[in-house]
């Protein structure tokens, strides 16, 4: 019997049984799709998830000292105003996209080591199945000292669960898994409904486009806000086209999380110029460079030496460049120390000059090595 032969007969047909068995655990799972991140994203970064080996066996963020104290505030912290009057914490945390953001326990460590350092916003989604040890972390920082009305909530729904009905029935569960009496602002996470071999939700089942789906998600989402449960609603990777089709439909749009870095590609500023044309603010996600690309954007010597300069690590010059445009960052970390230099950016200023300077890298040749999602193709 010949390779060719043996691989059809024998090996083809295993690996076959193998992929289906994996696509059929996946999709076993409420947010398959979550699931397949908290798999993946701890094997690229060399750890064995917790999807396959358990929580809690994960190496990473240190316990929190049962002694520890909470800090203040941090001293000139600044806002975001939305448009009930409400203050974001232009400084926050991401619960995302890193092995840590996906055991259990590194996640409460995580959580609770940030806001007894004095950060106070966190940034989490349903995708990213880490509400409930998010949790457990503000249930003790409320119990060491810190007060809840401090402490800023940013979660979001994925698109398996957008529609009228469907959000109606799956936001207010957000709470329970939280533990909290309101969220402070819940996103609609993406734009688009996928296509049904990835992923399902009420709309497609009904028929009805992706415009009549975002409109009647938003008219659910604005008579939670209206009940209480959330103070403020808003969007995530939304463009201009996608925003003007709320317009008028129910609650004002408080916040657009957007990809927004130093290299994000420059069709995005039209998406900022509108938010703030429109009282919406903006909120960075991956605003050092993405989690693959860290280290790729800390070596630009342009934004070295600025760093050397004010005597700060790039990360500091690069959150700085986004607050300084007027968009709030979430930047993510489990270690205690990067939340400390990351929460450490308000005792200093970018000149006029080096906000150029920063802003023009977006338009250099290396720009187009950042992996950049164009949402303007989205449905």
């Amino acid at each position: 019997m010949s390779l060719i032969s043996i691989l059809c007969s024998r090996v083809l047909p295993a690996l076959i049984l193998v992929l289906a068995l994996i696509v059929g655990w996946f999709a076993s799972h409420e947010i398959p799709m979550g699931t397949f991140f908290a798999t993946v994203i701890p094997l690229v970064q060399y750890h064995l998830p917790a999807t396959i080996v358990g929580h809690g066996k994960m190496k990473g963020t240190p316990e929190v000292p049962d002694d520890m104290l909470p800090q203040p505030r941090l001293e000139k912290e600044t806002f975001l105003e939305l448009p009930n009057g409400d203050q974001m914490p232009q400084n926050g945390i991401g619960m995302c996209c890193r092995y840590s953001a996906y055991d259990n326990v590194l996640v409460e460590r995580t959580t609770l080591w940030y806001l007894l350092q004095g950060g106070r916003h966190i940034d989490t989604a349903h995708l990213y199945l880490n509400h409930k040890p998010i949790g457990k972390a503000i249930k003790e920082a409320v119990k060491r000292g810190v007060p809840r009305s401090e402490i800023f909530i940013t979660t979001k729904i994925f698109p398996t669960h957008i529609g009228y009905e469907s959000t109606l029935k799956t936001a207010p569960k957000y709470l329970e898994e939280l533990g909290v009496d309101y969220i402070d602002l819940v996103l609609v996470h993406f734009p688009v409904l996928f296509p049904p071999y990835i992923t399902t939700n009420d709309c497609i089942k009904r028929g009805i486009s992706a415009t009549e789906c975002r409109q009647e998600t938003w008219k659910a989402l604005s008579e939670l806000r209206e009940k209480g449960l959330f103070r403020n609603i808003g969007v995530s990777n939304f463009a201009v086209k996608h925003l003007e089709e709320l317009e008028g439909v129910g609650a004002p749009i408080a916040n657009n999380q957007i990809q927004y870095s130093p290299f994000t590609d420059p069709s995005v500023q039209e998406t900022f110029q509108y938010c703030a044309k429109n009282n919406i603010t903006i909120t960075a996600y991956s605003p050092l460079g993405g989690m693959m690309e860290k280290d790729k954007a800390f070596a630009y010597s342009v934004l070295e030496e600025i760093a050397t300069r004010h005597d700060r690590p790039v990360s500091q010059i690069m959150l700085r460049w986004a607050m300084q445009c007027g968009a709030a960052v979430i930047p993510g970390t489990g270690n205690p120390k990067h939340m400390r230099q990351n929460l450490d950016i308000y005792n200093f200023e970018l000149s006029r000059e080096e906000m150029a300077t920063i802003d023009n890298l977006k338009h250099g040749k290396h720009a187009e090595k950042f992996m950049h999602i164009d949402v303007r193709a989205f449905d």
